[in-house]
């Protein structure tokens, strides 16, 4: 059994890191993607990865498990790929600055933004900026698809380290997702972000033996059904909230 003992590097908020975070729980719950009191969920906040492999790994977390290097690296593959890629996508990076470059300034956001410190001076003021003024020729559908296949090549490399852990590529592909979503909406392209499966919805689990009679009767159907199923109760024998609630109340 796989066992872990985070963090393997010690995390820090980055300029971005808390204002990211609040904004993806926000999104999430709307989503239904984490339960309505994540905020208030220690392993959810936390800049450490939970050692539960049962819990998913946040993407401001992905620092405590990465270090910087290992997201570099990644990095630098990506960027790799884009300035050898087809003249119309790569001579709009090259335009703005060099390879390296590139680089470092997407590692720093990158390493900022998964609970690495304070890397990405100008937070999203300055991302903003970027897309709005020096990146704005491939903030359209072509481009986005585009940067998307080339960072799902990258990701995908059999020889890529994202160490044993199975929780950190969803989580990186749920980043990822993330940002191209914020990044659809603001400039009005399709959001194609398929970078792979992402973060699994995260149940808030219930304990019905300490709840009252009337905060059992608050929760919803599905969260009834999902917590009688949590406990080997054949649901399909309740087939209304009030006798869902009854056979949790029995309980």
């Amino acid at each position: 059994m796989i066992q872990f003992n985070y963090p393997d590097y010690q995390p820090a908020s980055g300029y971005m890191t808390d204002t990211i975070r609040a904004q993806y729980i926000e999104s999430a719950i709307e989503q239904k993607l984490l339960p309505h009191n994540a905020h208030r969920m220690e392993h959810v906040i936390s800049l450490n990865a939970s050692n539960d492999l049962a819990k998913p790994v946040q993407f401001w977390q992905l620092y405590s498990i990465l270090g910087a290097e290992r997201i570099v690296a990644i990095v630098s593959r990506f960027y790799a790929r884009v300035y050898s890629d087809e003249n119309w996508f790569k001579s709009v990076f090259a335009r703005i600055a060099s390879m390296d470059r590139h680089i470092n300034t997407q590692s720093a956001m990158w390493v900022d933004v998964m609970g690495g410190g304070r890397y990405y001076h100008g937070a999203e003021f300055r991302l903003n900026f970027h897309h709005t003024h020096n990146a704005i020729e491939l903030m359209n559908d072509k481009g986005a698809e585009r940067w998307v296949s080339l960072m799902t090549q990258t990701l995908n490399e059999p020889d890529i380290d994202y160490t044993s852990d199975p929780r950190v590529r969803p989580a990186i592909n749920t980043f990822l997702s993330y940002f191209m979503g914020k990044y659809a909406a603001e400039f009005e392209f399709e959001n194609r972000s398929l970078f792979g499966e992402t973060n699994p919805p995260l149940k808030r689990r219930l304990n019905l033996l300490n709840m009252s009679s009337d905060q059992i009767e608050a929760l919803s159907e599905q969260e009834l059904i999902d917590e009688l199923a949590a406990r080997k109760i054949d649901v399909s024998q309740y087939p209304d909230k009030q006798s869902l609630v009854n056979k949790a109340l029995s309980l």
